[in-house]
């Protein structure tokens, strides 16, 4: 259980995993409107999905040619559920977080890909 816990922390410590946590909060991403977003590597995003998937706050899931990532749909455990609602209460009037939410009305994964 410890081990388990200390890999939930770890998936909130970092900037960006909290930045991608509250961009899927709003609607499901692909990696490259991630990426432009963050304005990090797809390599480094795709890390960072790979840790908060593996924390179990993130699932994937085909679209056509795109692979998708959301919020999980059920939090089952719920000291998790706590957390989660108490970061995405504190982080909202975040700037960083309002400047990702105001990029992402404009992002277009089609156009992305086009580059």
């Amino acid at each position: 259980m410890l081990k388990k816990q200390s890999g939930i922390f770890k998936a909130l410590s970092d900037p960006s995993r909290l930045r991608i946590l509250k961009m899927l909060q709003i609607k499901p991403l692909c990696v490259c409107e991630i990426t432009e977003i963050l304005g990090l590597a797809a390599s480094t995003v795709s890390k960072h999905l790979t840790i908060l998937k593996k924390a179990g706050f993130i699932e994937d899931f085909k679209d056509g040619k795109w692979i998708n990532y959301s919020l999980k749909k059920a939090i089952s455990e719920p000291e998790v559920y706590s957390l989660f609602s108490y970061l995405y209460f504190i982080l909202e009037n975040d700037l960083k977080i309002k400047e990702d939410r105001t990029k992402l009305g404009f992002v277009d994964r089609i156009e992305i890909k086009k580059r």
